[in-house]
């Protein structure tokens, strides 16, 4: 169950269009072309208006196009909605550099860091750097079949600029997707990449039988470690009510409990395979956050000397990459200095 993925929102967005006299009519949605069953994606998806790769068994509305082209989608737009894997990131705004409309500006529901010279990179940094535009972030707990569904959700915009907040609302706001605007930008943002490192932490916990009052407690200990994290290193201050948020809590619980971050991490324990073949096997070509992320925090970590201040994060990537038995797993949490 991938959390927000581009058709689930660009089914959102095209909704919301064709009902509002703000936007113009037709959402340019770029995909990056594969041949299934020897017909291209994009054809599918404009022929049959499904993208049946990645969100198989709903229909897009009309107005949403699939194109091939990334320059071409994103030709003469004024807003520029990012949803790739995290990875890919750089390269995507290296072709874009240069070709951005004056005055666009952007949003990234892209949940991730990266390891910079000063330690953390925001996803949205690395965006606003390369493409010198103004970029919000859009995080919560989201599942992207439920929100195709139209079930009911929430969801948090992390956006210094006011009125750019009111147009992602009234760009993706409906009666079942309520959206949050906060200026905490970057807490919203590194809830996003942090609470998937915790859900491997609890698929591990599942793939151990551990029981529910233990996932709990990592849910705690891991939310707690969120928070200190970003009081470390977030440049602004950080508004602790943030983690209350669609983006905190609610996200985490979500990823916890569903979500492909604690499948694969279960899967981890079970089969005792490594990340990299559960990845292939499991998640039909998408890329897997959380380990990729307790990377990244571990040698954030490193750097400032505070990896025994974080030994949840610790754990699941010395378990993920160091083959540090799982079965220790148990012990970051019996010894938490949150319990002194």
């Amino acid at each position: 169950m991938p959390h927000m993925g581009g058709s689930a929102i660009a089914k959102v967005i095209g909704n919301n269009i064709q009902k509002s006299t703000s936007f113009q009519p037709t959402v340019n949605m770029w995909v990056f072309e594969e041949l299934i069953g020897g017909r291209k994606l994009t054809e599918i998806i404009n022929q049959e208006h499904e993208n049946i790769k990645y969100l198989p068994g709903h229909k897009l509305p009309q107005n949403v196009v699939a194109v091939a082209d990334l320059l071409e989608a994103t030709s003469g737009a004024d807003i520029l909605v990012f949803v790739i894997p995290h990875q890919f990131i750089g390269r995507i705004c290296n072709q874009l550099a240069g070709h951005v409309k004056a005055g666009a500006f952007g949003i990234s529901l892209i949940k991730g860091v990266d390891e910079g010279p000063d330690g953390l990179k925001l996803i949205s940094e690395i965006i606003r750097e390369k493409l010198a535009i103004e970029i919000s972030v859009l995080m919560g707990a989201n599942i992207a079949s439920e929100v195709a569904n139209e079930k009911f959700c929430e969801t948090t915009i992390g956006c210094k600029n006011l009125q750019h907040g009111q147009i992602f609302k009234q760009l993706m706001q409906t009666s079942n997707f309520r959206i949050t605007v906060v200026e905490d930008c970057d807490t919203v943002e590194i809830c996003g990449a942090l609470k998937n490192i915790v859900a491997v932490g609890a698929g591990f916990c599942d793939g151990l039988d551990f029981g529910d009052n233990t996932k709990a407690a990592v849910i705690r200990l891991g939310l707690m470690e969120m928070v200190a994290f970003a009081q470390l290193f977030c440049k602004g201050s950080v508004c602790t009510s943030t983690f209350l948020e669609s983006c905190g809590v609610a996200d985490l619980i979500t990823t916890c409990y569903g979500g492909r971050n604690r499948k694969v991490a279960e899967a981890f324990v079970r089969t005792r395979k490594s990340i990299e073949e559960l990845e292939k096997e499991l998640l039909n070509g998408q890329k897997l956050q959380g380990p990729q992320a307790s990377v990244e925090v571990y040698k954030i970590l490193q750097q400032k000397n505070m990896v025994h201040k974080f030994p949840l994060f610790e754990a699941v990537y010395k378990i993920c990459y160091e083959g540090h038995p799982v079965t220790e797993f148990i012990s970051c949490l019996q010894n938490h200095p949150e319990h002194y």
